[in-house]
């Protein structure tokens, strides 16, 4: 069955570019001009993935991002026709999965909305045998994306599992902000190293039972230690 892609934006035109690229890809699509319609379609109608621009009518797009993630783990793609580093900051740690600025080409569009789906996919599939990467009493089971703490799952956006995974399976050794934005989002991210101090903060949050420790090496980056 074909992904749900809905789109939320106040202007047609963007909608009707972004579905024609989407729907030429295979997926299926819907729409929303507001937030308050956007929010209840999420909810009720439980798409796929979520491309939300951030300037709506009745309601913003980090109020319906705030919303959603109280509810749902649906990944959201941010939409916002400013670069300000505060817009992109903000959307991430209100949680969503990526951003894109406006004017973007749908072509990048798809193709992260395509990265996501696919990167997310295996976390639904039926357990397997896998090995798990065990450090202390965290354990990563990379084909399903999957993480426990003293045999409880942790429940993790994509990119905070995709950084966790990084760190672990290089025990020790010292990435720069620079380097995880290489490893994690791709050498196309177009953020800034703000981004991985605010997914290191989500990390440390939902981790903090995890005896093996994320350090901060202060002016280089991040490792993790046993």
């Amino acid at each position: 069955m074909a992904e749900t892609i809905l789109i939320v934006d106040d202007e047609q035109h963007i909608i009707d570019l972004a579905k024609l690229y989407l729907e030429q890809e295979g997926y299926k699509t819907a729409s929303a001009t507001d937030g308050k319609t956007a929010f209840n379609r999420i909810m009720h109608d439980k798409p796929s993935l979520v491309v939300l621009d951030l300037m709506l009518p009745e309601m913003d797009g980090w109020e319906v991002c705030r919303r959603v993630r109280a509810e749902s783990d649906v990944p959201i793609i941010m939409l916002t026709a400013r670069s300000d580093d505060i817009d992109r900051i903000v959307g991430l740690e209100l949680g969503a999965d990526d951003y894109l600025t406006k004017p973007f080409n749908p072509r990048e569009l798809v193709a992260r909305v395509r990265a996501i789906l696919r990167r997310i996919s295996p976390r639904i599939q039926a357990p397997t045998s896998e090995s798990a990467l065990t450090l202390e009493n965290l354990s990563i089971y990379p084909e399903r994306r999957l993480v426990t703490v003293d045999g409880q799952e942790i429940d993790l956006r994509m990119k905070e599992f995709d950084l966790l995974s990084t760190l672990a399976q290089n025990v020790g050794m010292v990435f720069t902000r620079e380097k995880l934005l290489d490893v994690v989002w791709g050498y196309d991210f177009a953020g800034e190293t703000r981004t991985v101090d605010v997914h290191i903060a989500h990390l440390r949050h939902k981790l903090k039972a995890m005896r093996p420790v994320i350090d901060t090496v202060w002016g280089v980056g991040y490792r993790l230690d046993v």
